[in-house]
Formats: C-alpha cells, structure tokens, sequence
C-alpha cells in the first residue's frame, strides 16, 4: 500500500502526518516516528518508509502544525526551525501524541494495544514524555533527545515526569554530545534506576548528535545502522511478543 498523508484532528485543529502502511491485510503493531527540529520532511518520511516491511504501521506527525499546514523547515533554515521548536509546549505536544495515537488505535489494520514510539532530537525528547505521560504508547525509542532535563512552557521536565513511565524505553546517544550529554544521560539512568524503570541505554563512541541522519555531516553510519537495529529488536520484543 503506498505511503499517503492524512490529516489528524488536534483540538479542532489538522496536524498533517506522514502514514506508510504494510500491503497484506491484516493487524499489525504501529510506530509513531518523531521529527528532529525540521520537520516532518523527507528524512524522516524515509525513516518511516522503513516500517512496513518490517511488520509495522508507520505514523509521522507534522508536529509543527500550529505554526501552519505542511511545515517542514529546511536544513538552511535552522532559525526557522529554532523557532518553531521554541514555540512547542509539553502541553500541545502530549494533545499531539494523543491523537496520533487515537488515529492508530481506530485504525482496521492496526493493534490497538501495541503502539510504539521514536524520535531523534527534538522528537527524542517527545518520545520520552510520551512514555511519561501516554498511557496508548507500550515502548519508546529515544534517539539523543535533547532538553529532556528542561520543560516546554509550563509543568516539568520530562525527565521529573519520569515516575510516570509505564512502558520500557530504550535510549540511544553520542558520547561526543553535548545535548544530551554524557553526564546528563548518566543522570537520567540514574533517575530511572531509582524508580525501578525499564530501559536500556547505549552511547556510541566518535558519535555527536543527530548521528542517525544520512542527510547531515554529523552522520555516522556505524552507530546509525546499529542504533536502527536495536531499535527494531527493541519494538519486535515489546510490540510483537
């Protein structure tokens, strides 16, 4: 089946989002893919276009959307792009998550109860607060977020949410970034061992941030393709067990 946009209703709202969906029939477990600071754009629909051969249903979010329809800044334009991440808030950010996970679940090919969650930078941050705060969302990927330790607008942090966390969550960074750096994701294990939370973390030697993405200088392919794959392992052993 090929890949099609629909829209998503968020407080009376569209939030456009990126869908690609297995051929065969049938119900299959979903990924909620989450955007860096640019957008919903053709890196990460390519990162989403890696889910149906895998067994799963693929949703990206335009999470931008309130800054208008088909927001998608370009790499040259980092302040754009500053700028629409600046003006996210925890609060519209968890109103998205929820709706893109009631989309799913209201969906005929997909299982309800097996919604996963990733997101690289900017949408690694997302994907940690919706495993605190998202009770639809049963496993977590999370790719270098950055500001995890900082909230969005008013409430705390993603990381003080985290006695809410009732999924596992896999964490995934560079020891040469400085945004989540080393010490902060030490912290963060910390946290998370202290209130006797699932997860399991790796940091890549020689790795910055936004390692992951093959459109960028900071690409790092070893780590990248290891990354990937522990991500799939991690979503087939807690989406498809």
């Amino acid at each position: 089946m090929p890949a099609k946009w629909v829209n998503i209703d968020v407080d009376g709202e569209n939030m456009d989002s990126y869908v690609a969906e297995p051929e065969a029939e049938g119900k299959y477990p979903a990924v909620i893919v989450i955007q860096e600071i640019w957008g919903a754009n053709s890196h990460i629909q390519s990162v989403t276009d890696r889910l149906p051969s895998k067994g799963y249903v693929g949703l990206a979010p335009s999470m931008f959307h309130r800054e208008g329809p088909m927001i998608m800044a370009l790499h040259e334009e980092r302040e754009t792009a500053i700028g629409y991440a600046g003006r996210s808030t925890d609060v519209g950010i968890l109103a998205d998550i929820n709706a893109a996970v009631s989309y799913l679940q209201a969906q005929p090919n997909v299982d309800a109860n097996r919604i996963g969650i990733v997101g690289f930078c900017f949408g690694g941050r997302v994907s940690y607060l919706a495993a605190t705060s998202v009770p639809g969302i049963s496993a977590a990927s999370v790719f270098y977020g950055g500001g995890m330790l900082q909230p969005r607008g008013e409430g705390p942090s993603p990381v003080e949410r985290s006695a809410g966390i009732n999924c596992p969550i896999l964490g995934l960074f560079g020891e040469d970034d400085g945004n989540p750096s080393p010490a902060d994701v030490a912290g963060i294990a910390a946290e998370l061992t202290k209130l006797g939370k699932s997860f399991e973390f790796h940091t890549y030697p020689g790795a910055g941030h936004a390692f992951h993405c093959d459109t960028r200088d900071s690409y790092r392919r070893d780590a990248a393709v290891d990354a990937w794959g522990k991500t799939f392992a991690f979503f087939d052993q807690h989406l498809k067990a």
